[in-house]
């Protein structure tokens, strides 16, 4: 792709970014894609991992999640049933995105805030 269109804004980049921030739309959804950018996650696990969210609305997220192709609900056929949440391929190319926000994320707090990343990362254990 050649990034110099973005500043021609042809619609198809319109549309791509567009489609790419519908995806990742709510407060919820980038923490839980995050979450299982480590790896595949049962239902309670993300709920420990993501404090604060509702199990309704991890529920909903996951679904929304699944309907756009980010993430895979797979289903064990065990005793008790063991259900498990993975990113799909789609999901995995999200991963550089990530990186990135990650990275502004972290750069931005030290500009407002005035302090180093680790005193940064400290106020949030």
């Amino acid at each position: 792709m050649n990034f110099d269109n973005i500043l021609n804004c042809p619609t198809s980049t319109v549309l791509a970014m567009n489609d790419c921030l519908t995806v990742m739309n709510g407060k919820w959804k980038a923490p839980i894609i995050g979450t299982l950018l480590s790896g595949p996650k049962r239902f309670k696990d993300l709920e420990n991992v993501i404090t604060k969210i509702s199990p309704r609305m991890l529920s909903k997220e996951l679904k929304e999640l699944e309907l756009n192709n980010i993430v895979r609900r797979k289903v064990y056929d065990s005793r008790p049933v063991r259900i498990e949440y993975e990113l799909t391929e789609s999901g995995f190319m999200l991963k550089p995105i990530f990186g990135a926000m990650v990275k502004w994320g972290l750069q931005h707090r030290a500009d407002v805030f005035g302090k180093p990343e680790n005193e940064i990362e400290e106020g949030f254990k």
